[in-house]
């Protein structure tokens, strides 16, 4: 039997043209380390984006081998969902084969992941290599160094995970199997969220659907909550309730839905039953409390900032800082998908991750590799930025005009001393990582830092990725007379700044003859995932439209409720630029929430961008660039 699926695998592996010298030769060609100091000489920003745009060309050809890979594992284990292996591999590598030390892995941040469906083997997980490799009957290096045996391996242990469910999962079937297939071994309230952690990125990207640089995850409704207790949904921040229920199925303790946000809200803040996992950080509203136990007395004043890149998943350090036997913590975790923010050890304590520097120094870590820019999006950055922000104040050492914003690197160095308050790991003396790396952009972090009086904060710019309109068009309630098939999708033909833009594809519904209202969310809705925005700026964008009769507003979350501006035209096939003044009452007209036609609050969040056009039944195709706010 062994002898006969060894058979089967080689013969998958060989009509795949993934099998053995074949494999080597259609591997792409990554930046070698020389390659990479050698690129990051010049360090200026045109260089910087030419460099990302190259580096984009290579993951795309990269991708195109992936597809048929999946469509052969899904074959082999017809169980599995639809989008799933797909969706994991977004979560855990976005769609990059790791290979340990040419990706920047295994430099002791968390055990390491192998393969496109980054896969663990041991170093204080999961060895799920081994146990796939059992199921499989193939040797282990294969699995870790051959794409197609690696995605064929995660199909095994999901397939296995789903099995225990009975024989047709329902989506909590289908969560439940996803914790157990993640491969954490932390224990208790905090080893449950971050296994429910990885769940949800996982069914976040079936839920949102991805098509950015070759990835292509089908959009696929996901009953959220139906899929996680409600207690839970609330620490994952879901993004909205998507099946129409009677609402008392929904509200629990305290728990009810938000009629502005969609979202679930918990009030009082909640806590786990054994008072470990709490909604709010006390030390920056906004973040999530999930403690650490790898902390010590500080015994000295913060006057430093660190930035890191995980070289794993939001959910995996979760787990890994958790666990006393990694010796390594941080203060705070970033999450890719939508910026949202965990805070593991107090602010006044000792976090474990900068060696030397740890009695006075503060460490960020943000989701992803340092060899793959997609994983650093504006929403990551935002967040990111808005933390550095209000920690700047409440320390004398560290100012954030003192903010490195030189060239990005991809070795450990420069060594910047202590005039230089907000770094990289890579920056510090006595370490010897290389994280944040190459393709983190200093110079666009330090502008978040230090937003100029006057100037422009971009919230969106679509050049590496999409950091706040991840969702399609017809994803909000809210949205009127296209259909199901309406799109968005990154698109690099067509740009008013740099070289990417947002397509934003609107399909008629042939049932209805209403007019379109499209709500295309930011933040997938979730005001948490947004940008804080002062009331004396200037909201607005570039946009493009393939055909005549649109017109555009923005949603505002503000402090009574949802505000929604003016609409404007636009004209057919050029650029226009629109924008609403957030001080200016006649702007603006009451929409949801009890709100009152005014912007009010000092700071306030981008709901929504909002499209109008009377019915049609030809599509259309606009185009967004550079959302900002303008002070």
């Amino acid at each position: 039997m062994r002898d006969r699926h060894v058979r089967w695998i080689f013969a998958f592996a060989c009509i795949a043209g993934i099998g053995g010298a074949a494999a080597n030769a259609r591997q792409p060609a990554f930046t070698t380390p020389e390659q990479s100091r050698a690129l990051a000489a010049a360090g200026e920003a045109g260089e910087f984006a030419q460099r990302l745009r190259a580096h984009q060309q290579l993951l795309r050809r990269e991708r195109t081998y992936y597809p048929a890979l999946f469509r052969a594992a899904y074959a082999r284990y017809p169980r599995i969902p639809a989008g799933m292996l797909e969706a994991i591999a977004y979560t855990q590598s976005r769609w990059h084969n790791l290979r340990s030390g040419r990706d920047g892995t295994g430099n002791g941040h968390m055990p390491r992941g192998y393969g496109v469906m980054g896969l663990y083997q041991g170093e204080g997980f999961a060895d799920q290599i081994a146990e796939a490799a059992a199921l499989l009957g193939v040797d282990a290096e294969k699995i870790k160094r051959n794409p197609g045996f690696n995605i064929l391996a995660a199909a095994a242990l999901l397939e296995r995970a789903l099995r225990a469910a009975g024989p047709e999962p329902d989506i909590e079937a289908q969560a439940l199997a996803l914790q157990r297939y993640a491969g954490f071994s932390a224990t208790g309230a905090v080893g449950d969220y971050a296994r429910a952690s990885f769940a949800f990125d996982v069914l976040l990207a079936l839920d949102r659907g991805v098509d950015d640089n070759g990835i292509r995850v089908p959009e696929r409704a996901v009953e959220w909550e139906r899929a996680f207790p409600v207690d839970m949904l609330v620490k994952l921040h879901a993004p909205m309730v998507r099946l129409d229920i009677q609402r008392d199925t929904v509200e629990a303790a305290g728990i009810a839905i938000d009629p502005i946000s969609e979202q679930l809200r918990a009030q009082p803040p909640l806590q786990s039953a054994d008072g470990i996992v709490g909604i709010a950080s006390t030390d920056y509203g906004p973040a999530l409390w999930v403690p650490s136990p790898n902390y010590s007395a500080r015994g000295d004043s913060v006057r430093e900032v660190v930035v890191h890149t995980m070289q794993g998943s939001y959910a995996g350090s979760i787990a890994w800082f958790q666990n006393p036997d990694s010796q390594v913590s941080a203060h705070y975790l970033i999450r890719s998908s939508d910026g949202q923010v965990t805070q593991m050890v107090r602010e006044s304590q000792k976090a474990w991750h900068a060696r030397s520097h740890n009695p006075y120094s503060i460490g960020i870590e943000h989701e992803g590799y340092v060899n793959n820019a997609s994983w650093y999006t504006t929403a990551m950055y935002n967040a990111s930025a808005a933390l550095v922000r209000a920690i700047c104040p409440k320390y004398a050492g560290v100012t954030c005009a003192n903010a490195y914003q030189g060239a990005a690197t991809s070795y450990d160095g420069p060594k910047l001393g202590a005039s230089v308050h907000i770094k990289g790991h890579q920056h510090l003396t006595d370490n010897t990582h290389t994280d944040p790396g190459i393709n983190w952009n200093w110079s666009r972090y330090y502008s978040l830092i230090n937003p100029a009086a006057g100037g422009i904060t971009l919230l969106d710019t679509f050049e590496s990725s999409v950091g706040h309109f991840v969702t399609s068009p017809t994803y909000s309630g809210s949205t009127t007379g296209i259909a199901t098939s309406s799109s968005i999708a990154r698109n690099c033909s067509l740009a008013h700044g740099g070289t990417c833009s947002l397509n934003v594809r609107l399909v008629d519904n042939a049932s209805s003859s209403g007019d379109w209202a499209v709500r295309l969310l930011s933040g997938s809705g979730n005001p948490g995932s947004n940008v804080a925005l002062a009331r004396s700026g200037r909201i607005g964008f570039w946009v493009y439209s393939g055909g005549t009769g649109m017109s555009v507003a923005v949603g505002i979350d503000d402090s009574d409720g949802t505000e929604r501006s003016t609409s404007r035209a636009i004209p057919a096939n050029s650029w226009a630029y629109v924008e609403w003044s957030l001080s200016d009452a006649a702007q603006w007209i009451a929409w949801a929430g009890g709100s009152n036609g005014a912007i009010t609050a000092s700071s306030v969040k981008l709901d929504a961008i909002w499209f109008y056009r009377a019915q049609t039944s030809y599509p259309v195709n606009l185009y967004v660039d550079d959302v900002q706010l303008r002070n």
